[in-house]
């Protein structure tokens, strides 16, 4: 006997972040969204290029994701905060609670409904200072000075000569340039 999906439901329940603005944005974050699309428009909000209703960018994102999207929520987020320097973060982990029901094409079988528990994560990103002994509290990145970057660099990525130049391999560490080998540069 084949069901059919007929729909999908989840609970409604707040946010586990309380006392969220009203002019927050809400970024919800599924499965098969698009990271680009998403980051598109949050940047464009935080930063100013779309002002909100009062003329101002917005001060605070939210951005959610349950079952199979919270890794895709969790990568948004850290695109985000490079993107937008001075963002504090604070993280929350919670259970929410899917409703399904399926249907038979079959006159007279009864429908079926299936309630499953999955993880979800909520996110806070904000430009104001949130308070830091709140568990799940991240402060805000801070950017390393250029000159250490270009001395790591210097060190780690050589200059090729000559005709083998074609073939050597470089590589370049985006979070620690110490971790690079030196000895990959010249392969």
């Amino acid at each position: 006997m084949q069901m059919y999906r007929v729909s999908r439901t989840e609970d409604s329940s707040c946010y586990p972040i309380p006392g969220l603005p009203p002019d927050t944005l809400h970024m919800r974050v599924k499965e098969g969204s698009k990271i680009r699309n998403l980051l598109r428009f949050a940047t464009a909000r935080m930063q100013g290029e779309v002002e909100d209703g009062k003329g101002s960018s917005l001060r605070q994102v939210v951005f959610t994701g349950s079952g199979r999207g919270v890794t895709k929520t969790i990568t948004c987020v850290e695109i985000l905060k490079r993107r937008v320097e001075g963002l504090h973060q604070v993280s929350k982990l919670y259970y929410k609670t899917e409703s399904e029901i399926s249907e038979s094409p079959q006159q007279g079988v009864p429908s079926i409904t299936m309630l499953r528990t999955v993880p979800a994560i909520c996110i806070l990103l904000s430009k104001d200072p949130l308070d830091p002994q709140e568990p799940g509290y991240q402060p805000p990145q801070t950017p390393r000075g250029l000159t250490e970057d270009v001395q790591r660099c210097r060190a780690v990525i050589r200059p090729a000569h000559g005709a083998s130049s074609q073939c050597t391999a470089k590589r370049v560490c985006l979070d620690d340039w110490s971790v690079c080998s030196p000895q990959l540069s010249n392969v």
